[in-house]
């Protein structure tokens, strides 16, 4: 009890230093600090979580949902100041020190981020996974977002774009697409094939490769 009411006491403090832009003052202890990520986590999937069901009642162009994306837009602004606070301070913290789902949450929060942040951790999580801090996996979808960013190719396929007229959705340019299962393996992912058929979407190599042209 005394823990729980400590972590709600820590994320209204930090909501609140969030909202007049003063820096982030941190929790003492690595396990607190956990805490406070495993918090966040909650946080960050439950509003997209009610993403599909806002849009399923109200349309993808409604002020609901425009409304509830800048909620979201805004809650990872305040997650990513703590995040940022955590990794200028600590560095990418294992699973070991803070425990999985709060490890994980420093990627989640740093891929929701914008584009030069991004780019500023993606050197800092190369390495935590080379110091067995981070998974492989999550950095393969960092380093496709970070390369689409720059316009460049992705490498790995894991990053999903819907055609503005259509409405359709499909594998955003990806590098050499004939050995993308090659390299998915080489980090612990899936085959695309597997990948894909989340948005219903079917793998064809020379298809695809037909049908990427008209986006680029």
């Amino acid at each position: 009890m005394k823990n729980a009411l400590l972590i709600l006491l820590t994320i209204a403090f930090i909501a609140c230093q969030n909202s007049n832009g003063t820096p982030i003052i941190l929790p003492t202890t690595i396990a607190e600090i956990g805490e406070v990520l495993d918090s966040i986590h909650v946080e960050d999937q439950q509003y997209r979580q009610q993403i599909q069901p806002i849009m399923d009642e109200h349309g993808r162009d409604s002020k609901e949902m425009r409304s509830h994306w800048k909620k979201i837009r805004q809650t990872d602004q305040n997650n990513l100041r703590v995040v940022e606070a955590i990794l200028d301070k600590h560095g990418w913290l294992g699973s070991d020190q803070i425990g999985r789902r709060a490890n994980s949450t420093l990627f989640l929060v740093i891929q929701h981020a914008d584009q030069r942040t991004q780019e500023k951790y993606l050197p800092i999580m190369r390495e935590a996974v080379n110091q067995g801090k981070a998974q492989a996996q999550s950095l393969a979808l960092l380093e496709d977002r970070v390369a689409l960013g720059k316009g460049e190719l992705q490498i790995y396929g894991s990053q999903i774009g819907t055609d503005q007229k259509t409405g359709n959705m499909y594998v955003l340019p990806l590098a050499n697409p004939e050995t993308v299962n090659e390299r998915r393996a080489k980090v612990g992912l899936g085959p695309i094939e597997d990948y894909i058929s989340h948005w219903d979407l079917e793998w064809d190599v020379d298809k695809y490769k037909e049908e990427i042209a008209k986006y680029n």
